[in-house]
């Protein structure tokens, strides 16, 4: 009897995953045309966008709640610094886009503050919430986390945000990259097409494979923190490696890079992260805050305890 919801939960990841990709398909193909905004209600919209990034925080917050009781971290302190990481992260992403980006807002300052217009830099959030996690670390009065196990909490679950909030740039048709002719070409409506390809109709759909990239850096990453990590700070820097191999390889192809001095920034930022994150496995696998014994015991029993489940015993 215990097996049936496991056999019913394959089932419908089996049906799922078919009705998506035959949704991809068609929209791919061009056969059918998605719009970014959910629902309307007179001049309010509820986009895509926006819905798909609550989600991803959310999804990403419950499984860094799991781990982080397990670590003896207090759901108010989790739950703070939740709220000021959001903030802090939406205000740089669109400060860091807006600065990278002057020499267009400089001539439309009205469009600054108009977020809903798109224009958020992950990069931004990045070290947003990094700021955030420091200065909440620092100045709340007995915080039950240290600031590299709250960049750790946040690093091991980020990514899987990262890969659900992609698709909001799915529903925008934004973030594609360069005209292609393979299989998995996506077809980019002419109003969408940027200045000097609207001649062309598909493209890399860029969100794609770094949604996907996502999703494996959130595999590898989360598993490395329960089965391998033994000082607070290798989750941290582990992620920057990942994500930012990934992402400099992706942002090649993109045509909506942002640009300083000719160089694309998210490139130049994904060097600068993967340089931080060797030093940082270096350093903190060395000389780190170690993590107590309690909680690497915790996470082997868990592991072991769902090893036996998955053999049956």
């Amino acid at each position: 009897m215990k097996r049936y919801p496991r056999i019913s939960f394959y089932i419908l990841a089996i049906v799922g995953g078919v009705a998506l990709f035959w949704f991809l398909k068609q929209v791919f193909s061009g056969h059918i045309i998605v719009n970014g905004t959910l629902l309307k209600f007179g001049p309010f919209q509820i986009r895509w966008y926006g819905v798909l990034i609550v989600t991803g925080i959310l999804l990403a917050y419950t499984i860094a709640k799991h781990r982080a009781m397990r670590e003896g971290v207090k759901e108010d302190d989790l739950l703070g610094a939740l709220f000021w990481g959001v903030v802090s992260g939406i205000v740089c992403a669109r400060l860091y886009y807006v600065v990278f980006n002057w020499e267009y807002y400089s001539r439309h300052l009205d469009e600054i503050f108009k977020t809903w217009h798109g224009g958020l830099a992950i990069h931004g959030a990045i070290l947003g919430a990094i700021l955030s996690t420091f200065l909440y670390t620092r100045f709340k009065k007995d915080v039950s986390f240290s600031f590299m196990q709250g960049l750790d909490l946040f690093a091991s679950v980020l990514p899987l945000a990262q890969a659900l909030g992609r698709w909001g740039n799915f529903f925008n048709y934004e973030a594609y990259g360069t005209p292609t002719d393979l299989p998995w070409k996506m077809f980019v409506p002419p109003e969408y097409r940027m200045i000097g390809y609207e001649r062309f109709e598909y493209f890399h759909p860029t969100f794609l494979y770094e949604s996907l990239w996502d999703l494996l850096v959130f595999y590898l990453v989360f598993n490395y923190t329960r089965r391998y990590r033994k000082r607070f700070g290798e989750t941290t820097a582990l992620y920057f490696i990942l994500y930012s191999l990934g992402r400099y390889f992706i942002e090649g192809l993109r045509l909506d890079s942002l640009y300083v001095g000719g160089i694309r920034t998210a490139q130049l930022m994904s060097i600068l992260l993967m340089c931080l994150g060797i030093a940082m496995l270096l350093i903190f696998r060395k000389w780190g805050e170690r993590v107590p014994d309690n909680m690497r015991k915790v996470d082997e029993n868990a592991q072991k305890t769902g090893e036996g489940k998955g053999s049956g015993k």
